[in-house]
């Protein structure tokens, strides 16, 4: 597995930009934007999918390169449906021990507390993974609320390598 391959995240063309959560990151080399359903997707062999349902993520997928859906609930379960691949792509899960402080208003979401913001989500991956997390949170207004209120979350991965 090529741990120099971007992480691909897939955002939804309706997707506001006002108030998305990954404003900030395109510019990033170790990132790239594709915009559904206009842009095609590159091959994505060996990439793993962040969403639900799948095994923990963890250090033993560092050189994996990642894939994030960018859209509200009901647009992203739609969207992956879409993708070609999709069920070739091998899905990893975040512990549900994480917590959003990003203010929710969908009622789509299955669980408001535990919805989190594509950031955080790109975020926790990151820091499981042993890449590198520096800056992801920069440009995201709830960053201190949300670090403090999984504080204990990250000790807890910290302390179990």
């Amino acid at each position: 597995m090529n741990k120099d391959l971007p992480t691909i995240i897939l955002r939804h063309r309706r997707e506001n930009l006002k108030k998305c959560s990954l404003r900030g990151l395109e510019g990033r080399e170790d990132i790239h934007f594709y915009t559904y359903p206009t842009t095609p997707l590159p091959i994505m062999s060996n990439y793993i999918l962040l969403g639900m349902g799948g095994k923990p993520l963890s250090k033993e997928d560092k050189n994996s390169p990642l894939f994030l859906i960018d859209g509200t609930w009901r647009y992203a379960e739609v969207m992956k449906k879409q993708i070609p691949s999709a069920s070739t792509i091998e899905i990893r899960s975040l512990p549900d021990i994480f917590v959003t402080a990003y203010p929710r208003r969908q009622l789509d979401c299955p669980d408001p507390s535990r919805g989190l913001a594509s950031v955080e989500a790109l975020y926790i991956a990151y820091v499981l993974m042993g890449k590198n997390a520096e800056g992801l949170l920069d440009n995201y207004y709830w960053k201190n609320d949300f670090l403090e209120k999984n504080k204990m979350a990250f000790r807890a991965f910290q302390t179990a390598d």
